[in-house]
């Protein structure tokens, strides 16, 4: 299984997640929720970022999401 990276900027509130290598961005992606997809060449999403974001409000959604 490829191992997600993930990145919160608490001075921007934004959670930034990968599952492919971030250099392959293409293009991205506003879907209107506050969430802007980042999509390969080929369109496929390799990545999301969660605007306005923050750790204290939404730490129990980020351990429901992670496995284990």
């Amino acid at each position: 299984m490829a191992q997600a990276k993930v990145f919160y900027d608490r001075a921007g509130n934004t959670l930034t997640v990968w599952f492919g290598d971030p250099q392959d961005e293409y293009i991205c992606e506003e879907t209107g929720d506050e969430v802007i997809l980042m999509k390969d060449k080929a369109g496929r999403v390799i990545g999301f970022e969660k605007l306005n974001f923050s750790i204290t409000q939404n730490f129990v959604e980020v351990k429901r999401m992670l496995p284990g």
